[in-house]
């Protein structure tokens, strides 16, 4: 129950199962009895969940989803603040991970308020265990973007991630994403679809990501992790100055600051700054030039 001595609460951030209830952690049930207030992603599945798990929750229970994240975590923090214990549930996997989350756990933060966690199933983790990709050197990519035009560009910011990365898709998406990967990986590139993990329907798919494309076409449903093979380490290469240029701009493009791109494409490529900085005014004033050559 709620600390009456003043001191402020504890949040609490529970994994939960990702398919098969039997995989939920031992802590879960005693958090659910024990938490003064539960926000759930969906209240109704957290209603399944309780009962499967057969555990009853005393506290109160509110919503917290997409959609209210923003105005309920200040009735959260104040309810962390007067010394309750807030457990955070989402509907599969751990909060904050492509799932509500993050904005409490910054804001209890920013309050000094204890966080801690009950860790649970990971589909990231998961499917890059089935996946048959190496798992040294890994990272997690999340959901793509929904337009064409910012996926592909949010690709071509990986073109030389040499890690594993994890994707989690929608599948009536994953034709097109995967058709995306093949054009900006290459369709040779090897990748892993792992659809309902852990689910009775469970089903790993892996080959080159020209084939899976074509495999999924045909229509996929369920939960969708993918992971892909990172690029190949081909040693230090010789690039021209377009290829500078080109890499500068994606970089501007995801939001980084001209002179932090031209930086790190300068540390990728082995070459001074100053260089790769000649390039991208070089092209620049090309590009200057050959407009005022277009005007009448």
């Amino acid at each position: 129950m709620a600390d009456v001595t003043g001191t402020t609460g504890t949040l609490v951030l529970a994994g939960t199962p990702i398919g098969d209830v039997a995989d939920a952690p031992p802590r879960l049930a005693a958090e659910l009895e024990r938490a003064d207030v539960v926000a759930a992603e969906d209240t109704r599945r957290l209603r399944r969940l309780t009962q499967a798990l057969g555990v009853h929750t005393s506290g109160r229970v509110v919503s917290y989803f997409e959609g209210n994240e923003s105005a309920r975590t200040p009735e959260l923090v104040e309810a962390l603040t007067g010394g309750a214990r807030v457990l955070l549930v989402t509907d599969a996997g751990m909060p904050s991970v492509s799932d509500p989350g993050y904005r409490l756990v910054a804001a209890a933060v920013e309050q000094d308020i204890r966080v801690t966690a009950v860790p649970g199933p990971s589909a990231v983790l998961t499917a890059l265990a089935l996946s048959g990709l190496p798992v040294d050197r890994f990272c997690f990519e999340g959901f793509l973007p929904r337009k064409a035009g910012e996926r592909l560009s949010r690709l071509r910011e990986n073109t030389d991630e040499r890690r594993t990365m994890v994707f989690f898709e929608a599948p009536h998406r994953l034709d097109d994403t995967l058709a995306a990967m093949a054009e900006v990986f290459g369709a040779d590139r090897r990748a892993a679809v792992c659809r309902e993990l852990t689910k009775t329907y469970e089903e790993v798919k892996r080959g080159p990501l020209g084939e899976l494309a074509v495999w999924a076409a045909g229509g996929v449903r369920g939960e969708i992790t993918v992971v892909v093979q990172g690029a190949p380490d081909t040693g230090p290469q010789e690039l021209d100055a377009e290829e500078l240029v080109r890499r500068v701009r994606v970089r501007e493009e995801a939001g980084e600051r001209r002179k932090e791109a031209i930086a790190a494409v300068a540390a990728d490529a082995g070459l001074p700054k100053r260089e790769v900085f000649d390039a991208v005014v070089a092209a620049k004033n090309a590009e200057k030039a050959e407009g005022a050559r277009k005007q009448p």
